[in-house]
């Protein structure tokens, strides 16, 4: 783990216990324990950056959170970096709101720059109306909620960002995640691990698999990586 600094984690899905959002408690002691070890942990999300940084603030981890998949980042409680514009995604979702029934915004923690719907419709036929009217807007699935954001946002644009003001490569950086949206991020890591459990897609984006599910993958993908076998 010599080259390695920084720990990009996802949450819903990959911390967390199915899907209701409570914590795997033993995974977030392996995460803490590598804080202990000197390694930068942040998370990496597509809820709020403002929940990521509480959760980074009472789990104890790196005081530093990419929310809104990458289009926030939260250094303190006052400090946000928007990457993008909500306005954008917000005129997306009106001209939605006329071509598909069903479309509704998930009842969430405010949102800065993206807008965040029930996973209710026909994603594809949404992703077309954006490309038919000219927006340069795309919605992606975390398989919490479906997500309007600018087309150039994504987990892996916000990392990005965030390495290079930190001055670390992204030759020294893990990600760990469980659906379509950490994809990018993969991208944006020397090394990369996520579930057997996962969609062929993300699995055959990732340098590493691991078994477990509900936080367990993620304890198995930090074993992997201390004891060095992924590297």
């Amino acid at each position: 783990m010599k080259s390695i600094k920084f720990f990009a984690i996802d949450i819903d899905g990959t911390l967390t216990l199915n899907g209701n959002g409570a914590l795997n408690l033993d995974a977030l002691a392996k995460l803490r324990y590598l804080v202990k070890l000197g390694y930068k942990v942040i998370y990496v999300t597509g809820r709020s950056s403002l929940e990521a940084y509480a959760l980074s603030v009472f789990g104890g981890t790196t005081h530093i959170a990419i929310g809104e998949n990458g289009g926030v980042i939260t250094t303190s409680p006052v400090e946000h970096k928007l990457l993008a514009n909500k306005e954008n995604c917000l005129m997306g979702f009106n001209i939605l709101t006329k071509r598909i029934k069903g479309v509704n915004q998930k009842p969430v923690f405010p949102r800065l720059t993206e807008i965040v719907l029930e996973r209710t419709f026909d994603i594809d036929e949404g992703n077309r109306i954006f490309i038919e009217n000219d927006l340069d807007l795309t919605l992606v699935d975390s398989n919490y909620a479906f997500h309007i954001n600018e087309y150039k946002i994504n987990k892996g644009f916000g990392l990005a960002f965030l390495l290079r003001k930190l001055n670390i490569d992204s030759d020294e950086a893990v990600a760990i995640g469980d659906s379509e949206t950490d994809i990018p991020m993969f991208k944006q890591s020397r090394f990369s691990v996520t579930f057997e459990s996962s969609a062929q897609n993300v699995r055959n984006s990732a340098t590493h698999l691991v078994g477990g599910t509900n936080g367990e993958g993620l304890i198995n993908a930090i074993d992997l990586i201390i004891r060095g076998k992924a590297f």
